[in-house]
């Protein structure tokens, strides 16, 4: 029964995963969010079997049926991420909470819109190098509303209750440094946005996870990093390398796996 349910939330993210490319694609430009899905190169309205998550692409060899302009690997990647992440979610959760419970599945789709929406705001930043103002403060919202009813420490993660004072500072503790280093470099350290993303991951994860999911962000960051000056000759030691990305994959890491280094 575990095992189909996981298959179940995990052919669910393939299926939402569509839709968040169709937002990373579209936002901050003129296309609605709506209306039917067209070729980005011919404009060719997509049929229904040209639209199947992740499988379309492999029947279609990665090449529009209409033009065979090659299509982004990125719609394979995010709906396979997104997969990955509404099983994860899942899998944290399926010890502690009955399937039909009410508080399985508030809390399920409040963490299943947080990481969505992280997951938007990593690749968004991965093709443009900024995190746009707008994802970061609905993310900031969505977890400051979460101090009031879910808690990432105890059982049940779901109950209205008043946060405690470090819980309120948590998001800032988090942030500050991140900050810090954008006002002393003017930028050229660490962007305005990353600082702001690190506000709601505090907020998401407590001090003590969302410390622990900065130290995976560091460590997975300079592995890549440094792999990319080594083996890429188009990057170098002054390239803009993205940290979202990375901060996204810590805290979603740290979340699954309740990840704590610090002990406290």
């Amino acid at each position: 029964m575990i095992s189909l349910l996981t298959v179940i939330f995990f052919v669910l993210g393939l299926i939402i995963g569509s839709f968040l490319n169709v937002v990373i694609f579209r936002f901050n430009t003129k296309r609605s969010l709506g209306g039917r899905s067209a070729c980005m190169s011919c404009m060719n309205k997509l049929s229904w079997y040209e639209l199947i998550p992740f499988f379309s692409f492999l029947g279609l060899k990665g090449r529009c049926r209409n033009c065979q302009t090659k299509i982004s690997i990125q719609y394979p990647l995010v709906e396979m991420l997104s997969g990955l992440i509404f099983a994860g979610i899942f899998f944290k959760f399926e010890n502690i909470y009955n399937f039909f419970d009410f508080g399985f599945i508030i809390t399920y789709i409040y963490y299943a819109v947080i990481f969505s929406l992280l997951l938007v705001i990593a690749v968004y930043d991965l093709r443009h190098k900024i995190i746009p103002d707008a994802l970061s403060f609905i993310f900031g919202v969505l977890a400051f509303f979460g101090l009031f009813f879910f808690s990432s420490n105890s059982f049940p993660l779901f109950y209205p209750h008043i946060p405690t004072v470090l819980e309120f500072l948590s998001g800032i503790f988090v942030a500050l440094p991140f900050a810090l280093f954008w006002f002393v470099s003017s930028g050229r350290w660490m962007g305005l946005g990353d600082a702001k993303l690190a506000l709601g991951i505090g907020w998401l994860l407590g001090l003590a996870g969302a410390l622990s999911g900065l130290v995976l962000a560091f460590w997975f960051g300079a592995i890549i990093g440094l792999s990319l000056v080594i083996f890429r000759k188009s990057y170098g030691m002054k390239s803009e390398i993205p940290f979202g990305p990375y901060l996204a994959f810590g805290a979603f890491l740290t979340f699954v796996f309740n990840l704590n280094l610090f002990g406290f």
